[in-house]
């Protein structure tokens, strides 16, 4: 920070010494065209301009480098966390805020979800890395029906009840929409690049769906927005080394229904609460145990300022797995991309606030289904809920 300080402090003498330089070189050009206007000999000033025309260009190419670095400092600065979260370093310092519902009795020892997911036939993991390799997978039936029913019995609750309006974005999108929400440049090595286009593919729906709005300014009035979208989302996992090798939990590509906010300054806290109450309704929905956590100054994302996660109990691992991150951004993000509103009547445009969270990641969501619906026979009951989107199946059996 002090190497930062230190240069916005070169760039802001040099702005001065450059701007003192072109005000000498106008009066002395005005010199140069009076005297030549006189018939009188104006060569020593017009030496003068062309010197003074060098030092200018060299100082505005040594601002313009100051600036590149510093704006690229800058883009590495994460956001400032909430005072009211928890002081810590890592997860085991996360405020635990409250739980929903009671863990499965089952009556055998708990399955898996690969095992039971390959014993039903619902997903093929050893074909998907034969096709691409580690961290992916192929559902086949049942299973990519329940994917599916998944998806959109999601998407319906966060339009038809939760007053979401669906956007269905492009899945790739350039460096300024990545700098614009903060992925990069800090998280360049966990993204798929195209190799010979200047795109990213998404990490997720939050890019795209936060950057439709990228270097706009809203109408106060219409706060707050609320989009819901659909997209696959793409991530080399490369700081998850080791990390859920086997299974649906952690993929190159998965599925996830996002939910993108944008808030006035003053509306944001209560933005959030809204928005982990509607991911959460899903998870009530489907009848699944989970707890709210409350991240601790540690474990937030660089680009957060306050965030929950919905963590759902899983019976195999006896534990409880991320499924939702709610965050409030504040205005982080729309500085970085631009965003503002203003009253039509007038006043100066103001940053709004952006938040998001999963509303919910969609495999993860699978994994749970088939460890907390699971029968002693193998089979998995079909929640009531997505009844409807199987075509009435009630059971996932052979």
């Amino acid at each position: 920070m002090d190497a930062l300080l230190k240069q916005e402090d070169e760039r802001r003498q040099g702005l001065q010494e450059s701007e003192k330089l072109k005000n000498k070189k106008k009066k002395l050009s005005a010199e140069v065209g009076k005297l030549k206007q006189q018939g009188e000999n104006a060569s020593k000033q017009m030496e003068e301009v062309k010197n003074l025309n060098a030092f200018i260009k060299e100082l505005d190419e040594k601002i313009e480098e100051l600036e590149s670095i510093i704006h690229e400092k800058l883009l590495n600065i994460p956001n400032l966390p909430d005072e009211s979260i928890p002081d810590g370093q890592d997860e085991f310092s996360n405020r635990f805020v409250r739980e929903w519902g009671r863990k499965p009795s089952l009556s055998t020892k708990p399955l898996n979800h690969v095992e039971l997911g390959e014993k039903l036939e619902l997903i093929d993991l050893r074909r998907a890395a034969k096709i691409s390799g580690a961290r992916f997978a192929v559902y086949k039936g049942a299973g990519a029906a329940l994917l599916r029913g998944l998806i959109n019995f999601m998407v319906d609750v966060q339009t038809q009840e939760n007053g979401y309006e669906e956007l269905y974005p492009p899945f790739l999108v350039n460096k300024a929409s990545m700098l614009g929400t903060g992925q990069l440049p800090k998280f360049e090595n966990d993204q798929f690049a195209m190799r010979d286009d200047p795109l990213y593919l998404i990490p997720t729906a939050e890019v795209p769906v936060t950057n439709f709005h990228r270097e706009e300014i809203l109408d106060v009035k219409s706060l707050p927005i609320c989009y819901t979208a659909y997209t696959p989302c793409f991530r080399r996992e490369a700081g998850s080394y080791g990390k859920d090798t086997h299974g649906l939990i952690r993929q190159h590509q998965f599925d996830k229904v996002e939910l993108v906010k944008f808030s006035r300054a003053d509306e944001s806290e209560q933005e959030l609460e809204k928005l982990v109450q509607d991911a959460e309704s899903i998870l009530k929905k489907l009848n699944l145990h989970y707890r709210v956590m409350e991240l601790c100054a540690g474990d937030i994302g660089v680009s957060a300022s306050k965030t929950y996660d919905l963590e759902v109990w899983l019976p195999s691992q006896n534990t409880y797995r991320e499924i939702s991150s709610c965050s409030n951004f504040r205005d982080y993000q729309a500085r970085r991309a631009k965003i503002r509103c203003k009253n039509k009547t007038g006043g100066k445009p103001e940053f709004v606030h952006t938040l998001n969270g999963s509303g919910l990641a969609a495999g993860r969501l699978f994994v749970a289904i088939l460890e907390n619906y699971q029968n002693a026979d193998g089979t998995v009951t079909v929640p009531e809920v997505l009844r409807p989107y199987l075509q009435g199946r009630e059971v996932l059996s052979l």
